[in-house]
């Protein structure tokens, strides 16, 4: 079952939208594993963001153990949702629902755009307003109406950890992929690298992975699509170098960096246990995409089809697959 679902996994074309804070979660949680005894986190099925209806008095008893089959979960299948903020102003444009699937031994995480439509308190706003109104809570539940599965646990990043890990880890030797001239004396960013193999340290690989475009519009070609595909593979890069046991030599690092940088509901046990886990599978078993959705201004509208199938195949903790009436997407 494992090997089925790796061989489907590496026919799909997967773009990262700033997944790299995944590396820094899995680092903190490796980090952990030596320091506190492993406990493996609880599946919350019945977190309010889905609600079972199965004590409903008005359901014969068929239609509710129906219902109770439905949603009865996989074993040792997690959902995590991990979000950054990086600007200062408490805004979350990064976010990743991660599954962790320790009995298939995979570890699968999908960004979700920033500008997907959702509704939030009743009315039309890009995703990213949930966090904005209401923190993690709103986040996670908005999330989990759009997709129809729990969002069992939520990690919050200062994406100045980012950088902070690449440096712990000594740096990342990186094929940067295009010539790099970007200046934005509003964000005081400048941005600029030649093509081609180099070690770049904290800084310098926040600013490759944040890159859209040149001064003159040259770059990509694509801007987002491009700068998904370059953050895919600096994550692939970081995950080989550094997801190995022998970093565990850098354990007081990535104590330090969680601890400054990282807020979750998450216990220290749970990390332990999902480092331990996350070493044990390796990097080739973790792999990304994109909710996949067109851009139409001034949202991103999800393709329910798509997203039905991605959930199913990648993201669902229950063991019956979800249904299109699972789903709440947008039209």
């Amino acid at each position: 079952m494992a090997n089925k679902r790796r061989r489907r996994r590496r026919k799909r074309s997967s773009h990262l939208g700033r997944n790299l804070l995944f590396v820094f979660i899995l680092f903190s949680a490796i980090a952990a594993t030596v320091k506190i005894a492993l406990q493996p986190p609880e599946q919350k099925v019945d977190e309010p963001s889905v609600a079972l209806p199965v004590d409903n008095p008005n359901l014969s008893q068929e239609e509710a153990e129906a219902l109770r089959s439905h949603y009865e979960r996989k074993p040792s299948f997690y959902t995590i949702l991990v979000s950054g903020v990086d600007d200062g102003n408490g805004g979350s444009d990064t976010n990743i629902l991660l599954a962790v699937d320790a009995a298939n031994d995979y570890i699968y995480g999908v960004s979700i755009p920033r500008d997907t439509k959702a509704s939030i308190n009743g009315k039309n706003r890009k995703i990213n307003f949930a966090y904005n109104s209401g923190g993690m809570k709103l986040l996670s539940e908005t999330i989990s109406h759009q997709l129809g599965i729990p969002v069992d646990y939520t990690v919050l990043v200062d994406l100045r950890g980012f950088e902070a890990l690449v440096d712990a880890i000594g740096g990342v030797d990186f094929y940067i992929p295009v010539n790099m001239n970007y200046d934005d004396p509003y964000q005081n960013l400048s941005i600029h690298f030649s093509k081609g193999m180099r070690h770049l340290n904290g800084a310098e690989a926040l600013k490759v992975v944040r890159f859209r475009h040149n001064n003159d519009g040259t770059g990509y070609g694509s801007e987002d699509i491009g700068r998904m595909q370059t953050q895919q593979d600096f994550l692939k890069a970081v995950a080989k170098q550094t997801l190995t046991p022998g970093n565990l030599l850098k354990i007081d690092s990535f104590v330090k960096i969680f601890q400054k940088y990282v807020e979750t509901d998450l216990s220290l046990g749970n990390l332990a246990w999902l480092g331990a886990e996350a070493v044990g599978m390796g990097a080739e078993a973790v792999d990304f995409s994109t909710l996949p959705g067109d851009w139409k201004s001034p949202y991103i509208y999800l393709d329910q089809t798509a997203v039905l199938e991605l959930v199913n195949q990648y993201l669902n903790p229950y063991v019956e697959d979800r249904l299109p009436e699972d789903l709440n997407i947008m039209s």
